[in-house]
């Protein structure tokens, strides 16, 4: 629809069933022959498992295999081509099928029709050159050679326009849809401004103007307030990355389609921010200033506000460029963080203007916070209330300027505006750059090493030589190939159900479309059954309910109704036991990532199976299931990312069959395993899932599109209307005629045509059109048969137990115990954390520049011997305060894409029951300990001695304690707020509250003794209050003979900080315990989340 509403007259479409059932496929080419035919438009169409009936839709046919044009020509001439090289389509076999197989190596020869001559294998070469000296590929060169005869043309046949619209109408159309995609996302916009809003209230709570005097001590607090105030605004543009990232696929997809230009894109992307950037900075200012207790004039609130205006305007527009040219949220968040660090660290608060090193004094002048810092302080501390003369001369204000070296002229001020201005035009313009020369990353594909690779050519060399593989067919191919054997026994087991219902609330759109009932029934009054050794399709239109039921059955469903009776093996189900002999393989094909084949496989299996079955067996059961679900010559493959990189999507079908498969299950379903298949890739998973169900076992498959083939394969099937009825249940039946014979003996029921999809034509003449057309509702037809009758009688029979059986009994919840659960979830989060150097080499990269940047920045001024007064205790303050917080906030940033990738993983594995949600907690939070470790490490080596510190081996340990207990809590706490949240957006959301809020409380932006006593709680909840103060006291707090200059005092360095900051020695050992405590009960929250939270919709 996308496509054909435009103006384009050739249209290429890639795929466009996928995850459709035939019928619907049918009447989309139906549409698509017509509006060719009547509009004269060029369709070029490529189909995964065309039916018979869609094929035979299409005027001209290509073929192609190895990258070569097999033929090229009209449809009526294609097989008679064929016919011509010997082989010949088979009755019952559809056209497309024969076309796709009798090109493959391994069915070709079934396909050879000149019997009286011997076999040899015509290569794709062969057929092509074939296809050239046939009268079709004469024809076609025929038509090539000639040159255009502009003549015949009419002048508007081309565009000379790259877009459909002029510019303004390109703008005016990406207006409206950003606008809609806000208004959908307003909840996110929403959410941040009230959280603005409430920070802003604790804020002025915290640094109240009825605390706050005019003078010099009190100034820094004013100072304080407002570089918090430009660093929550720029904090609080975070959650912009994520949203910016989502949107890219997208967007690459229409601006390669020439819907819009990537400025059309980017320009309503920040004019439509701006709002919001008004909206938070105008909630923040008026909410602060009088709280705070600002100069009282009208002139300076809004001239405060137009700072805050633009500091946040630019920090959203850095964030939307950072996302265009990283692309990926891990890499966009660290990289995000690094930008923000560098400008905060020239920003002129953390170490003054005149504390920089000479190289470096010029990066003041780079970041878009220092202007906002001239900006800000400028406007406050030169109004007449700061005029005061100081001992100096100077006045108060201006005294205090220059302490920060911010004492610039009131013109300043426009200056910083002008600059800011020119920040944002900067970052927008980068961000057009970046989305108009990046393309979206990676490609598909299944990653073999080169010594495996040609190990599997002689392979099938060998295999060249044979007869080949049967085609598939029930009676054939279908059947359990010599691997099938599997190693472990098992239970063979029904599973039975009668008047199954399920009801949701009814969605608010429905009643406002005059649905009046508070329960939306589903599925209606479900009855049948599936038993061991006998395959089961599930079928029906799209939104009949297949997926449904089958949630229903394997109790998948989080949320609903559920009425009826559910037995297994004649007992009542229990969902705990039933997760133990069951398997369900899910539509989407959900894996970790950076974990191979063979080692998914194998995990599935150490998990699953009792722990009486020893290592040697387990691994032999491992392989034999790779063997017969075909993926033993792709097991050290690495899965990979859909759409991006790894497996294809045939593999991971397979692969998702085997998953599930080594856990030696009675009953298997699976929904949708040909989806997104072409017809061989279909077979081939249909050929590893007849494989299973000749095992013994009871195996339940939904199914869309299948050939005539694939669905004479199965041996019963239940078929549902739209709304959730069943129309039919009973067996397929030879060349399908049980299901042919029950439809067709309804009166008015057309005849199915010869050769014929049976499955796509059950689909058509059960169709709501044709319920309408014959005045009869097949649901209620089918409860008057006798084949319902006796399904009931069958039912009823199964629901009773077989005497001399028992119920299903377990003696435990999981097959292993909780330490092999433990060490298994440890062993694949240690591959998988090797294998992604985008998370864990990206943030060593991190950590090491950030290190040689603060040790370049603060070369030395950790040295006692450079502590001289008060700013420079406070620009070693704000070092540690810097390093601390901004590898934690990277580290949090960092960890949340990658728990939010593997946690839809923890839901399948949970729902499998593989193990108990606090095993793969502990694995998870474990498994950061050494890359912490590590990271902690590399500051110690390169940022420590840079910046001067104590080369004591107490002060260097307590460091190195401090730091890795304070970034492994930030690590935990992303994933905290991951478990605690449904999707990456508003965890990023949640978490920068998190940023802004262990900045105020941290004691750096304003001292433990000056935080009012009903805030002073949340000081001693802050793990950064206590790592300041540990980094601290340890570094300079036993210098009682160091007496430096303070405020126009004299004072030791100990008594300096006990009386400013609040930080005293004798609080060490509790602050050393404290900070371990923090890590522990993230940790246990992370793993109580994860065992009691779950944010799937089924």
């Amino acid at each position: 629809g996308e496509m054909i509403v435009g103006p384009s007259k050739a249209l290429f479409m890639d795929e466009i069933s996928t995850g459709l059932d035939s019928s619907t496929t049918f009447q989309i080419v139906s549409c698509l022959q017509q509006l060719a035919h009547i509009s004269e438009s060029t369709i070029l169409v490529s189909l995964l498992q065309p039916a018979p009936e869609t094929y035979q839709l299409f005027d001209d046919i290509i073929l192609m295999a190895e990258g070569q044009i097999v033929y090229h020509g009209p449809k009526s001439c294609i097989m008679s081509f064929f016919e011509s090289c010997g082989f010949k389509c088979p009755g019952r076999k559809g056209d497309a099928d024969f076309l796709q197989e009798v090109l493959s190596k391994k069915d070709q020869r079934q396909y050879w029709s000149r019997t009286e001559e011997g076999y040899n294998f015509v290569t794709v070469d062969q057929f092509c050159d074939k296809f050239k000296a046939s009268q079709s590929g004469q024809n076609l060169a025929g038509e090539l050679s000639k040159p255009y005869d502009e003549s015949k043309g009419h002048k508007n046949a081309l565009s000379f326009s790259i877009y459909s619209l002029s510019k303004w109408d390109l703008v005016k159309a990406c207006f409206a849809r950003e606008l809609l995609l806000m208004k959908r996302n307003a909840f996110i916009y929403i959410t941040k401004a009230i959280q603005l809003g409430l920070i802003a209230a604790i804020t002025g709570t915290v640094f109240l103007r009825t605390h706050m005097g005019v003078d010099r001590i009190h100034a820094n607090y004013y100072m304080s307030s407002l570089f918090y105030a430009l660093l929550l605004l720029m904090v609080n543009g975070f959650p912009e990355l994520a949203m910016a990232i989502n949107r890219l696929p997208v967007f690459y997809k229409q601006r390669d389609y020439y819907f819009y230009p990537a400025w059309a894109y980017a320009i309503p992307s920040f004019i439509l921010k701006i709002p919001v950037s008004l909206v938070e900075s105008v909630a923040w200012t008026s909410i602060s200033y009088y709280l705070i207790g600002y100069t009282p004039e009208a002139s300076r609130f809004f001239s405060q506000l137009l700072i805050l205006f633009l500091i946040h305007t630019v920090t959203l527009s850095k964030f939307r460029c950072v996302a265009s040219y990283c692309q990926t949220m891990v890499v966009a968040s660290i990289c995000g963080t690094l930008t923000f660090l560098v400008m905060l660290l020239f920003g002129g608060f953390i170490i003054p203007r005149a504390l920089l090193p000479n190289w470096l004094k010029w990066g003041f002048w780079l970041s878009p916070l220092s202007y906002g810092e001239i900006g800000l302080t400028g406007n406050e501390f030169l109004a007449p209330r700061w005029l005061e003369i100081t001992l100096s001369g100077a006045t108060l204000g201006k005294r205090i300027l220059m302490d920060q070296a911010l004492d610039f002229s009131s013109y300043f001020y426009w200056i910083s505006v002008g600059a800011l201005i020119g920040f944002t035009l900067l970052f927008n313009v980068g961000f057009a750059i970046g989305l108009t020369i990046k393309n979206i990353p990676g490609s598909s594909r299944a990653i073999i090493s080169r010594n495996k690779l040609a190990t599997f050519g002689e392979r099938n060399q060998d295999k060249d030589t044979e007869n080949g593989m049967p085609k598939l067919q029930a009676e054939t191919a279908l059947t359990p190939n010599r691997t099938g054997r599997m190693v472990l026994p098992f239970t063979p087991l029904t599973i039975s159900f009668q008047d199954v219902n399920y009801y949701v609330d009814t969605p608010a759109e429905m009643r406002k479309h005059g649905y009046m009932e508070r329960k939306l029934q589903l599925l209606h009054n479900i009855t049948g059954a599936f038993q061991p050794g006998v395959l089961s399709a599930l079928m029906g239109v799209t939104g009949a309910g297949k997926t449904t039921l089958l949630d229903v059955l394997a109790g998948r469903k989080t949320g609903g109704v559920i009425e009826g009776d559910i037995r297994i093996g004649g007992y009542p189900k229990i969902q705990q036991t039933f997760a133990r002999i069951s398997g369900y393989c899910e539509q989407t094909d959900v894996h970790s990532p950076q974990i191979t084949v063979g080692e998914s496989v194998a995990y599935s299996a150490w998990l699953r199976l009792p722990p009486e079955i020893d290592s040697k067996a387990r691994n032999e059961f491992v392989n034999e299931v790779l063997e017969t679900i075909e993926l033993d010559e792709i097991r050290d493959s690495l899965v990979g990312i859909p759409g991006v990189n790894g497996l294809s999507t045939e593999q991971r079908k397979r692969l998702t069959i085997a998953v599930e498969l080594v856990s030696n299950p009675s009953i298997i379903f699976m929904d949708e395993p040909t989806s997104g298949l072409d017809a061989r890739a279909a077979a081939i998973v249909m050929r590893a899932v007849k494989n299973v169900a000749d095992t013994g076992r009871t195996v339940v498959c939904t199914i869309h599109q299948p050939s005539i083939d694939i669905f004479e394969a199965f041996d019963e099937l239940m078929l549902m209307k739209r709304g959730g009825e069943l129309i039919y249940a009973g067996p397929v039946g030879h060349h399908s005629c049980e299901v042919i014979q029950y439809f067709q003996a309804i009166p008015g029921v057309p005849r199915i045509k010869d050769n014929y999809n049976p499955s796509t034509w059950m689909l058509e003449v059960t169709s709501t059109s044709m319920e309408v057309q014959l005045g009869a509702d097949f649901a209620q037809l089918y409860r008057e048969s006798s084949m319902c009758k006796d399904k009931d009688m069958v039912v009823k029979r199964l629901s009773v137990p077989v005497p001399g059986t028992t119920d299903l009994h377990f003696a435990t919840r999981f097959p292993q115990k909780f330490r092999e659960q433990f060490k298994a979830c440890l062993w694949k989060q240690c591959l998988s954390y090797w294998r992604t150097p985008s998370y864990n080499l990206v943030r060593f990269v991190f950590i090491t520049l950030s290190c040689i940047f603060f040790g370049a920045l603060f070369w030395q001024q950790g040295n006692i011997n450079h502590i001289n007064d008060q700013q420079s205790l406070f620009t070693i303050l704000g070092c540690m305060y810097g390093i601390t917080l901004f590898a934690g906030i990277n580290n949090c940033q960092s960890v949340m894409p990658f728990i939010s990738m593997e946690r839809s993983v923890v839901y399948r594995e949970r729902f499998a029951g593989m193990y108990s949600p606090w095993a793969y907690s502990f694995a998870q939070v474990a498994m950061e300990i050494p890359y912490v470790l590590m990271q902690v490490v590399l500051f110690m080596l390169i940022a420590y001695p840079m910046i001067g510190y104590a080369w004591t081996a107490a002060k260097f340990f307590w460091f190195m304690y401090t730091m890795f207990c304070t970034l492994l809590c930030f690590v935990y706490m992303g994933m905290v707020v991951v478990s605690f949240t449904p999707n990456i957006q508003f965890a990023s959301v949640l978490s920068s509250m998190f940023y802004t809020l262990q900045n105020l409380m941290s004691g750096f932006i304003v001292p433990a003794p000056q935080i009012p006593r009903w805030w002073i709680w949340f000081y001693y909840v802050s793990p950064m209050s206590w790592a300041l103060r540990v980094l601290f006291t340890t570094q300079f707090g036993d210098y009682d003979d160091r007496m430096i200059d303070v405020f126009g005092e004299t004072k030791s360095v100990p008594a300096f900080m006990k009386d400013y900051f609040g930080f005293r020695r004798d609080l060490l050992p509790l602050a050393a315990v404290i900070l371990a405590a923090f890590p522990i009960l993230l940790a246990v929250l992370f793993g109580y989340n994860i065992s009691k939270l779950n944010f799937q919709r089924r």
